[in-house]
């Protein structure tokens, strides 16, 4: 009788823990919705000539967010560093890269943070983890 409560126990624990991993992200933000494999660039307020963004916030050279060419203003995305594991939480704040083979454009301090500011580009994983409702600005 010990045995079978123990064996029911444990079973709902294990089915318990498995929901649990499938339903949520290292960073608790969820599975992803979109993936894009590809190369990842920096800019600043330099390099974009001010500090308007697409979206209408400011720019910041140390902001975690980053321009991309489709995903809504305010989506929040996983960047990885495909050369070093390195990952960063960012929000679409602008529109861009505009060089072909290029998926993402990251603030320069996020690029510091990931390891790849020296190289000017790295090859990167971007995952859509959620989908942002701000109005285009610019």
């Amino acid at each position: 009788m010990i045995k079978c409560i123990y064996i029911t126990a444990l079973s709902l624990c294990l089915c318990g823990c498995k929901a649990n991993m499938l339903s949520k992200s290292a960073d608790g933000l969820g599975p992803s919705l979109s993936t894009e494999i590809g190369y990842a660039s920096w800019y600043n307020i330099k390099t974009n000539r001010g500090t308007h963004t697409a979206s209408g916030r400011p720019l910041s050279d140390d902001a975690h967010t980053a321009a991309h060419k489709k995903w809504p203003m305010g989506s929040q995305i996983r960047i990885t560093n495909l050369s070093n594991s390195r990952q960063e939480i960012l929000t679409i704040t602008d529109r861009g890269p505009y060089i072909k083979g290029r998926v993402i454009d990251v603030t320069s301090g996020s690029a510091k943070r990931l390891g790849f500011y020296e190289n000017g580009i790295t090859r990167t994983k971007v995952e859509l983890l959620s989908r942002g409702d701000w109005k285009y600005q610019h």
